[in-house]
């Protein structure tokens, strides 16, 4: 099958498009033929290498988070699923693979695709949307009439994290540049900070949860707006040794991320607020309930752009402008 991979962890290096061997099944999975795959930040950090620590991949890898397509194939134990099922999933991080014409995911991983979505649409939801889920309904418990901050607004993980903390019944406020207001807003943003022209630490104050995944500075302004008994949750990092136990990372590992967010954790517990990072992992259940939202209205794809499958390099680097609004999709087939 064609592929877009990387033989060897480069910055910036561009995917190598070749032939792969069709992906092996177990009792358990089923086999999607891909349509469409959505492109998410995840690619870039993985391909220049920021991960192999934690995630040790065998090279040549095959890139690719978040996929819709067709199942063409189950395995033995596979009873809620058959062939012609539209599906989308994330597959779990040691399986992933979506820039390709076919992917084998557990069916734990997977959910049947939003009847009110095209291909292209639903490829850009699970990621960002399990993301989303995962740090307001499990991580913050987030309850209606609560305050919710969640940064940069505009983009994947951002877009789909307003609509849920709205449906959730928070108070959201985001912080987007000038051009992206109009669209956070109508995702249903009660406060806009502007951050070219306003500094949100000084203008919010409050909060009951953050939502980070922006650089240092941000995640540590962002203590100033969170009350005691606040939760301040990153997906950019710092890793933190809950993380390290959660994932089965031996000593040295957890000692390194141990140091790693030692800053964090220590300034966060001065106030009274508990720090976590968060890596999110597939989830078929959680999908499936996120495909519910999708189809009653509450929750809408929010795209930028749909590239060709043999694009797929202009894909990348154009998500890696950050300045995409919402997702940016590649359409396989």
């Amino acid at each position: 099958m064609k592929s877009f991979m990387i033989d060897r962890y480069k910055k910036s290096g561009a995917l190598r498009l070749g032939e792969s061997p069709l992906p092996a099944m177990k009792d358990n999975d089923v086999m999607v033929e891909i349509h469409a795959a959505g492109v998410n930040p995840l690619d870039s950090k993985i391909r220049d290498g920021e991960f192999k620590l934690i995630l040790p991949y065998r090279l040549p890898l095959v890139l690719g988070n978040d996929v819709a397509g067709v199942v063409v194939r189950v395995g033995a134990k596979v009873r809620q699923f058959k062939p012609g099922d539209e599906v989308y999933a994330r597959p779990a991080q040691d399986r992933i693979g979506t820039f390709a014409e076919y992917i084998a995911m557990d069916a734990a991983d997977v959910a049947l695709k939003p009847a009110n979505l095209t291909m292209e649409e639903a490829a850009s939801i699970p990621l960002t949307a399990l993301t989303a889920w995962q740090a307001l309904v499990e991580r913050a418990n987030v309850q209606k009439g609560q305050k919710v901050l969640i940064h940069a607004g505009s983009g994947g993980v951002g877009t789909m994290a307003i609509q849920l903390a709205k449906h959730l019944g928070a108070y959201v406020a985001t912080t987007t540049s000038t051009a992206n207001i109009d669209l956070v807003k109508s995702l249903g943003a009660d406060v806009v900070v502007d951050y070219k022209t306003d500094d949100f630490a000084t203008v919010l104050q409050g909060y009951d949860v953050v939502l980070n995944s922006l650089g240092k500075d941000t995640l540590e302004k962002s203590l100033a707006v969170l009350k005691p008994g606040g939760k301040l949750i990153s997906i950019s990092g710092p890793p933190d040794p809950d993380f390290a136990k959660e994932n089965g990372f031996g000593w040295l590992l957890q000692q390194i991320m141990r140091l790693l967010s030692s800053g964090i954790r220590r300034k966060s517990k001065r106030r009274g607020i508990r720090y976590s990072f968060l890596f999110m992992t597939a989830n078929g259940g959680q999908l499936a309930k996120i495909t519910a939202l999708i189809e009653a209205g509450v929750i809408r794809p929010v795209m930028d752009r749909i590239f060709p499958f043999e694009k797929t390099n202009e894909a990348l680097a154009y998500v890696e402008t950050g300045r995409a609004k919402g997702k940016v999709v590649i359409a396989v087939k």
